[in-house]
């Protein structure tokens, strides 16, 4: 067969590659508050759970696409609920889930705490109330969103299309584990449509949920769009196509003969071309193997030759295939992963996402650089992969050297001046917004410098607080900015005294582990038992100053006091650091009653420099940042 008869063969397989977009359709299609808010009293342990249960629902995502999650006890128990369409891809997935999950938090206003809350997004679907809702199938909230223009051509043509397709999709998705796709028509009256019922939305109650759909839709043409928006259900129709191909559909129906004779020339199409493709594909490989070995040079042979090359399918099962749970952190060209190998050696193995050829210089120049010099103020480079479909790099985790006592200190009073500089010394008054041990970037001499200023804010000299839309980072906003929207420069200072007691104990404040204890509770029942320094990073002992240790836990309990106006300024605080005055007693801080608003996690610790994540103001946003800390 010929080259030309061959490309006719891969024609349809080019198309299909160039139409495999991605796209998470993370455009909202309606945001449903209840009217019912949690009282005074309860707030903050109301919001306590809700950010807890926001926490956890994002690993179970991340695996299986959707997640229920319950936490808290008696009238204060949040229920939340999350689910992707089952044609995104991950990716898309967990994109559009990570949008969803930080714009639900407007339900949660100034004053007031809205017990309940649904997010539609065309891509996925989150929940949250105070009741257990999860098998629901249809309710009070539910409604119709017509949207788009009214449709330019023949209207009655394209309302029996889009209200046979509607029907078709209610008919088919119960069958089909709760989902279906599909188009009726053709040319310009064709119609698109998605019918999805939720995880525990099954069998009658699915069935009843779409057919409750099909009724609602019917007001929406000859508009080109129409979305139901149900307890249980969503459906959707358009004049452009929007849903995945890897998709199985409900079309038009009938022409069974025309149906037969497609399926046998489809067929013997698809042996045709999968021979023609196999042949391509394997040529194409060849090829691309030979151009980067003449590119990379010795450097590609001496890795797959030495003991540095390791093998992708051992990297991801040592760290159960990348999944949440193990996963330290992420930077400016990576996120790092806890592995352990099957020797039982634990490593850390940084898994690169770079799309250009910049990155991949990066990735080369690194392996060059360290993998043959040891130092104890360097990362080991164990090996790397560069044979699957991205490049890793591992290290050795245990070769960590803890960060020094003296260089933490430096780190505390130096972001300290920081604010003290941007509260009362600038020219104008700025509050950052979001005070993280990520945002905060270290020099060659360990000097600290305050970073990532997205999503700061100017204070106004007239003003005691200013209300805005609650942005940040889950376990180091205050509770009078998550619960009420006051935004003062006391907000800083609740994140300062996080990040003070994360740099003494060596843990995180806002990662979800089941059944554990915040780092500022156990910081709290130590204080209030005179054993402070048993917070300390264990990887410290006998090497630090336990009088200064003291001192700084309780000066990081003073920051995160419920009531912003017991935390001293961040001039007092510099004071505290350099003069050693005396220090008050500090109260309670907030979210100790609520069951589990922060958890603890250990960190690895070393003398490394933090560097900028390229999307860190964009995670900040997502409300669920987590940081590695990488060699410059």
């Amino acid at each position: 067969m010929s080259k030309n008869c061959v490309l006719l063969l891969l024609l349809p397989l080019f198309f299909l590659v160039k139409n495999a977009h991605s796209d998470p359709r993370a455009t909202e299609a309606a945001l449903m508050c209840t009217n019912e808010t949690a009282l005074m009293a309860d707030r903050q342990t109301f919001v306590a759970n809700f950010l807890a249960a926001m926490d956890a629902v994002t690993p179970q995502i991340a695996v299986q696409r959707y997640a229920a999650v319950v936490n808290g006890t008696g009238n204060n128990t949040v229920y939340a609920f999350g689910e992707c369409m089952k044609d995104l891809s991950k990716q898309d997935c967990d994109v559009c889930f990570a949008q969803c999950k930080t714009q639900i938090l407007r339900c949660l206003p100034f004053q007031k705490a809205t017990r309940g809350g649904r997010l539609f997004y065309d891509g996925c679907y989150l929940r949250y109330d105070d009741f257990n809702f999860f098998n629901q199938s249809l309710s009070a909230q539910d409604t119709s969103v017509c949207g788009g223009t009214g449709f330019g051509g023949n209207q009655s043509v394209f309302k029996d299309n889009a209200l046979r397709l509607v029907r078709n999709l209610s008919l088919v998705a119960p069958k089909n584990d709760g989902f279906s796709v599909g188009f009726v028509g053709q040319g310009n009256e064709t119609v698109y449509g998605l019918a999805q019922c939720w995880e525990f939305v099954n069998g009658s109650a699915c069935e009843e949920c779409l057919a409750d759909t099909v009724v609602r839709i019917g007001s929406c043409p000859p508009k080109s769009e129409g979305r139901v928006l149900n307890a249980g259900c969503y459906l959707r129709y358009s004049t452009q196509k929007f849903y995945s191909n890897n998709t199985s559909t409900a079309g038009n129906g009938g022409r069974r003969g025309l149906a037969i004779i497609l399926a046998v020339t489809s067929a013997v199409f698809a042996v045709v071309l999968s021979i023609f493709s196999v042949a391509f594909f394997t040529r194409k490989k060849i090829l691309k193997r030979r151009k980067e070995k003449k590119q990379l040079g010795p450097l590609l042979a001496t890795v797959n030759k030495s003991q540095l090359n390791f093998s992708y399918e051992v990297l991801e099962r040592a760290t159960n295939y990348f999944h949440d749970s193990n996963k330290l952190g992420q930077g400016g060209s990576g996120s790092v992963y806890k592995g352990v190998l099957p020797d039982g050696k634990v490593v850390a193995i940084k898994r690169l996402f770079f799309n250009t050829r910049q990155w991949v210089d990066h990735f080369f120049n690194e392996v060059n650089l360290i993998s043959g010099i040891h130092h104890k103020n360097l990362v080991k480079l164990l090996g790397c992969s560069i044979t699957g479909p991205e490049s890793l790099l591992v290290y050795d985790e245990n070769n960590v050297e803890p960060l020094r006592w003296e260089l933490r200190y430096k780190i505390i009073l130096g972001t300290a001046e920081g604010l003290a500089y941007l509260h009362e010394e600038s020219k104008v008054r700025i509050i950052h917004r979001d005070i993280k041990l990520s945002n905060i970037l270290l020099d060659e001499d360990f000097m600290p410098k305050i970073a990532d200023f997205g999503l700061a804010r100017l204070f106004p000299e007239d003003k005691t607080h200013i209300s805005t839309a609650i942005a940040g980072t889950l376990g180091y906003m205050a509770p009078e900015y998550v619960v009420r929207g006051k935004l003062t420069e006391k907000a800083d200072v609740y994140s300062f005294g996080v990040l003070v007691i994360e740099v003494v104990c060596g843990k995180r404040n806002n990662c979800y582990i089941p059944n554990s204890v915040s780092i500022l509770h156990m910081a709290w029942d130590l204080y209030g038992t005179g054993r402070q320094c048993s917070a300390v990073d264990p990887l410290l002992e006998g090497k630090f100053d336990e009088e200064e240790a003291s001192r700084l836990l309780q000066i990081g309990l003073l920051c995160v006091q419920a009531s912003a106006e017991l935390r001293p300024a961040m001039s007092l605080v510099v004071k505290m650091l350099i003069e050693n005055p005396e220090i008050p007693q500090p109260t309670q801080p907030p979210f100790l009653n609520s069951g589990s608003a922060e958890f603890g996690r250990q960190i690895p610790s070393g003398t490394f420099n933090t560097l900028p994540d390229s999307n860190n103001t964009h995670s900040s946003r997502n409300s669920m940042t987590q940081s590695w800390i990488e060699p410059r």
